[in-house]
């Protein structure tokens, strides 16, 4: 019994030991420390080199809804909305998305709250680095800056 309990502790002791000794031996294995300087990361391959996350004040998802919430064009339409229904319907705004390494935003859903369903009014990206907000242009299904919206309410 005592056999087997010793085998793997002895087999896996041999290979290491076997490991070290192979690594100890290859050419390709330099344990020398090296100072990294302007000129050799120059020479580094573009696939080599990873990208280091900036230090920057990310917002929550609560101050995402609220900038957005708080947007001119968004509170008159909530006016207008309720003055039409006369109170029965209410606007209503929702995140419908959470950062992600390849979306860096949240996704905000602006609808209205009726008793049987909802009808969504507008889409907005709040990046949450910035806290920079863009609008779904629904026409040409794509991303828009507030100033370009804005241009379009207007005409």
């Amino acid at each position: 019994m005592k056999r087997f309990i010793y085998l793997p502790i002895i087999s896996s002791l041999l290979m290491s030991v076997g490991c070290q000794v192979a690594l100890s031996q290859s050419s390709n294995y330099d344990v020398k420390p090296r100072l990294i300087t302007a000129q050799t990361l120059s020479e580094l391959k573009p696939a080599n080199i990873v990208k280091v996350a900036e230090v920057s004040q990310q917002i929550n998802e609560d101050t995402a809804l609220n900038l957005v919430w708080k947007l001119p064009q968004v509170q008159r339409k909530a006016k207008e909305i309720e003055r039409l229904s006369k109170g029965t319907i209410k606007l209503g705004a929702i995140v419908d998305g959470s950062p992600t390494p390849n979306e860096p935003y949240y996704t905000i859903r602006i609808f209205e709250n009726q008793s049987d369903y909802d009808s969504t009014i507008y889409w907005f990206r709040v990046f949450n680095n910035s806290g920079l907000i863009e609008v779904l242009d629904l026409i040409e299904n794509k991303y828009i800056s507030l100033d370009e919206w804005r241009e379009q309410l207007k005409r």
